[in-house]
């Protein structure tokens, strides 16, 4: 009697393990295909948004259930981990030379730029600051952050892409406005020397700025700086320098993974819907600048005109700006290690 009691409970449990195993692919099958987004750090929300959005119209279209995957971090530091292995079957980050490291790497398209629209990026922001209530310290523009006495809250220019376009737009104004290379870099060493912290990436300063209560202004995005804006009310007050960068936000399918793992039609058409009017809107109510007019000019409250110039225009491209001023030894840490 035991060993039959013994027996039965072995079959049990081989046909119970048959049976898991045999339900597992099943449950995968019913999920559908799967991507992963790596996105920069203050582009959370808005994600949270297409994904949804794009999911329905893709199941509408095809009648394909798919699953869609976030992660989030300074964009320098997200592509970085997706070139050390972190399978993304697309990126959507804050700057074209976080993606050309990548094209570097063999992982995307070296002509990623003409895969997708406007040179691949569907929306553009650029760099406003955030004061507190009152503006007590008077901050108009980029030299009032170079003030004594003023503290600044800006991402690490080396691992965040708005930490990146700060500089640049500080160092921009200068000679933008007929300044020579000394002035801007002796503007922009004046205003690092007034920045009491250098978190990682774009939300961190945020954090830093808003719930720690630390620092005087915060120079992010101006999606950022509105999204802020509208959850803490009056607390704070957006602030346009009188000229800033364009920022654009560039995306590409990573060829690699997608090829891999089957999905390059499904990563394809989840950043066409970028571009699709739906996609432009959802961008538009996150405070995003977009390329299409018409959703433009339905969410024109939203816009403060600002005159912008493009990294191409002052630095020579990204990869230009990047060798001089962000890599090891460059501009910036010279101008950081003097503080």
């Amino acid at each position: 009697m035991v060993r039959t009691t013994s027996l039965l409970r072995r079959r049990l449990l081989a046909l119970t393990l048959a049976l898991g195993s045999a339900a597992l692919p099943l449950a995968s099958q019913a999920a559908g295909p799967e991507l992963l987004n790596v996105s920069y750090d203050v582009a959370r929300e808005l994600y949270k948004d297409v994904n949804p959005a794009f999911i329905a119209e893709w199941k509408k279209s095809t009648g394909e259930d798919i699953v869609i995957k976030q992660s989030h971090g300074g964009s320098s530091k997200q592509a970085r981990a997706v070139a050390d292995g972190l399978e993304a079957s697309v990126v959507t980050l804050n700057q074209a030379n976080d993606i050309d490291m990548l094209a570097d790497r063999g992982l995307v398209a070296k002509d990623w730029t003409k895969k997708f629209p406007n040179n691949a990026s569907p929306y553009y922001s650029t760099m406003v600051f955030l004061v507190r209530k009152g503006n007590p310290k008077a901050i108009r523009d980029w030299a009032d952050l170079a003030k004594p006495g003023v503290k600044v809250v800006i991402p690490n220019p080396k691992t965040a892409g708005n930490g990146r376009y700060t500089y640049l737009a500080a160092w921009g104004s200068v000679v933008k406005k007929g300044g020579n290379e000394a002035q801007a870099r002796e503007l922009v060493g004046k205003i690092f020397k007034n920045v009491p912290v250098l978190d990682a990436g774009g939300r961190a300063a945020t954090t830093t700025f808003t719930q720690r209560q630390i620092g005087d202004a915060l120079v992010t995005f101006e999606n950022e700086v509105n999204l802020v804006r509208a959850e803490f009310g009056d607390n704070f007050e957006v602030v346009y320098p009188t000229i800033s960068v364009l920022a654009e936000t560039p995306v590409a399918v990573v060829d690699k993974v997608v090829d891999r793992k089957g999905v390059r039609k499904q990563a394809t058409a989840y950043l066409n819907f970028l571009y699709s009017e739906q996609g432009q809107a959802i961008g538009a109510k996150h405070y995003l600048r977009v390329r299409n007019e018409k959703v433009m000019k339905q969410f024109a409250a939203n816009y403060k005109p600002i005159q912008l110039f493009t990294v191409d225009d002052v630095f020579g491209g990204w990869r230009a700006a990047q060798k001089r001023h962000f890599d090891d030894g460059g501009e910036f840490d010279k101008i950081y290690q003097s503080k």
